[in-house]
């Protein structure tokens, strides 16, 4: 069956109620259609009905930008379709305004959405698209899953606004996150000492830069969040310009702090369906920290003007989310005005894409250009790309959905302040690291939520949630600290280097054994999560650590251990004699550390606290004598190393060298 044929039945088709596939078979098998086929990215599952999204050749790209319509393109064929569609819009997917020769020279002009009736058949509609040469590629505009959240709000004025002597900051509830700073003593069954991202530590350091911004692609923050406001990224230019006016001519109308990218327009939080998801990822990330209100975020600075800046980029909206079409225009909006972190908390379902070549289709899906170009943009002096993280999923499926899974991504499992998987974490395949998602848990027939992540809510509430959307934001929040250290002490970071110190900075997981209650009953095997958790629980201060080039030595927690140091300097292979080195007073304290001696190039010490702290060891660089005077010798030389304890780690009694570097919790 000749081309012209194809054609002309699909497009007979459109306007039937009938199945796609009816259609396909009525064409028959042959090779012609076979190949239209293969342009198809995706299936229209969940897709958005009335809309397609086409890649063109460049000739007809070139056509599109000239045309004076919004619905005809001047190339004949591609025209007739859109007659017979009652198409409403032909329009470009990515912004032309903004860097518009990068991105021709990476295609993306070449990306248009059609808008047309819903009644329209769709896949009847696509094939007809497929079958122009004009046309290269094909793509339903898959929906993206609109968050399933349960959120329990939590009344502050419950918390005392006096400043605990164990809080770096003043602000009443950071006590209620156990997710930065677990001591134990969480309400919630068999809590772990340690189980969090030892953020306190991290704080010591660095809490954040107003230069770096992270994207909240989500549900809209609420912008007036007593506790979000002053760590919100502002567009000057439309903030103090006319509404309704596109003042910066970047071509977006009002977006003072990011846009709306399912409705248009501002920023929006109160429409019925909306759930508060994006506010309260966006506390995580970066509430303000030190200002007496509410909660901490992750990097929200010090009290004094200095946390990371956040960036809404809503795709969901009263219950209804964008779709891939309006998700990548998100995506770019957010490299095109800054941001150097992209924080996405959603994703299409564990399953429904199968694999990285499904996502990227042999050649590159629409959602998967607007990453790399994302990834491609540099929006930091002190980061060559921008990083994007995402939730690995709440399936609890042994596979991340799409695109958390794809490779060039980072995606986030979650675990509970117990140490331990929590039940709805997605885990295993395309899974990269773990981070604290927090856990409901029932007593009786109560549901307790202390074990749940605390953030921000809509309308200056406050409120506890759980799944790996709310693990998702302490990587992101961690990886803008990384970028302001950085950005302090003058290092420049690949791309590829802040991943790999994302996912090596971790505590490691150890064999998970046994059953685990889940919340609303029956229990999950803990043996089917081993090694399947990402590299570990992410740890802020051994991030900073690896961005400042220093060495951490992991100890575990209340057993005393003989650490052989020269397992620490070079490439552990060299002989060294080790000098006497006084380890401060103040790191004894806070470590609780005993027994501490030296006996030749080892180290004896128990360290009963939980904690991190820096020492400087010193040795001898050539020979077993310090040179000098009389004495022919080497030369006195020092490294600075961190010392982690934590509960898990382990020992080799032989080489005094760690079994578990990263420990587990």
């Amino acid at each position: 069956m000749n081309r012209t044929k194809l054609f002309i039945l699909a497009l007979a088709g459109i306007f039937t109620m009938s199945c796609a596939t009816d259609n396909v078979d009525q064409v028959g098998s042959t090779s012609t259609e076979a190949a239209v086929m293969r342009k198809f990215v995706n299936t229209p599952e969940k897709a958005v009905q009335g809309e397609l999204i086409i890649y063109v050749d460049d000739a007809t790209a070139s056509q599109l930008e000239t045309s004076e319509t919004a619905t005809r393109s001047g190339v004949t064929a591609l025209d007739a379709v859109a007659v017979e569609l009652g198409a409403e819009q032909l329009k470009p997917v990515f912004n032309l305004k903004v860097n518009a020769e990068r991105k021709r020279e990476l295609g993306m002009h070449r990306w248009y959405t059609l808008s047309f009736s819903e009644d329209a058949n769709l896949e009847a509609a696509a094939t007809a698209l497929a079958s122009l040469d004009e046309v290269e590629r094909v793509q339903f505009s898959t929906r993206v899953e609109v968050p399933k959240t349960e959120a329990h709000e939590v009344d502050p004025s419950l918390f005392a606004l006096t400043r605990s002597a164990d809080m770096p900051y003043d602000d009443p509830m950071l006590q209620e996150q156990w997710h930065y700073n677990n001591d134990g003593t969480v309400d919630y069954p068999n809590a772990k000492a340690g189980a969090d991202v030892n953020l306190f530590e991290a704080w010591k350091l660095t809490t954040g830069r107003p230069d770096v911004i992270v994207a909240i692609v989500d549900e809209g923050v609420c912008h007036e969040h007593v506790d979000l406001n002053p760590n919100m990224h502002v567009n000057e230019a439309e903030a103090n310009g006319t509404t309704g006016v596109d003042d910066d001519e970047n071509g977006y109308v009002d977006d003072i702090y990011g846009y709306n990218f399912v409705n248009g327009g501002k920023i929006t939080w109160t429409r019925s369906g909306d759930s508060g998801h994006g506010t309260h990822v966006a506390g995580t990330v970066a509430a303000v920290n030190n200002n007496g209100v509410g909660v901490c975020g992750v990097a929200g600075g010090s009290g004094n003007g200095d946390g990371v800046r956040i960036m809404s980029c809503q795709i969901i909206s009263g219950g209804t989310a964008a779709g891939v079409s309006a998700t990548a225009a998100a995506v770019e909006y957010a490299a095109d005005n800054g941001a150097c972190v992209l924080q996405n908390s959603w994703g299409f379902g564990a399953g429904q894409i199968s694999n990285d070549a499904g996502f990227e289709n042999g050649s590159t899906s629409v959602e998967a250009e607007a990453f790399l170009y994302f990834m491609q943009t540099k929006n930091h002096p002190n980061l060559d790309g921008g990083i994007v993280i995402f939730a690995a999923g709440n399936d609890g499926k042994a596979v991340a959905g799409y695109p958390a899974a794809w490779n060039k991504l980072i995606a986030v499992s979650a675990i509970a302040p117990d140490g331990l998987p929590t039940y709805y974490t997605c885990y295993d395949r395309g899974c990269n690291v773990s981070a604290p998602g927090g856990e409901y848990y029932l007593r009786g027939a109560t549901t307790m939520d202390y074990g749940c992540v605390v953030s921000t809510l809509p309308n200056n509430k406050y409120a506890r949630m759980q799944g790996t959307s709310m693990a998702c934001p302490h990587v992101s929040g961690i990886a803008a600290l990384a970028i302001s250290y950085a950005a302090d002490n003058g290092i420049v970071l690949t791309l590829p280097e802040l991943k790999d110190i994302i996912v090596s900075s971790v505590t490691t997981f150890d064999t998970f054994s046994g059953q685990k209650a889940i919340y609303g009953g029956g229990s999950m095997n803990l043996a089917s999560y081993n090694n399947k958790m990402g590299t570990g629980l992410i740890d802020a201060y051994r991030v900073l650590m690896a961005v400042r080039g220093t060495m951490c030595i992991p100890i575990p927690l209340g057993e005393q251990v003989i650490l052989d140091i020269t397992n620490y300097i070079g490439n552990g292979k060299g002989t060294i004699k080790m000098l006497k080195t006084d380890i401060p007073e103040e790191v004894i304290e806070k470590l609780g550390i005993e027994d501490c001696k030296f006996m030749g190039n080892k180290l004896l010490m128990t360290c009963t606290k939980p904690g991190s702290a820096l020492v400087k060891l010193k040795y001898v660089a050539g020979g077993n004598t310090v040179g000098g005077g009389q004495i022919t010798g080497g030369m006195e030389a020092q490294q600075e190393f961190a010392l982690i304890v934590r509960p898990g780690v382990k020992i080799d009694e032989g080489t005094g060298s760690p079994l578990n570097p990263g420990g587990w919790l």
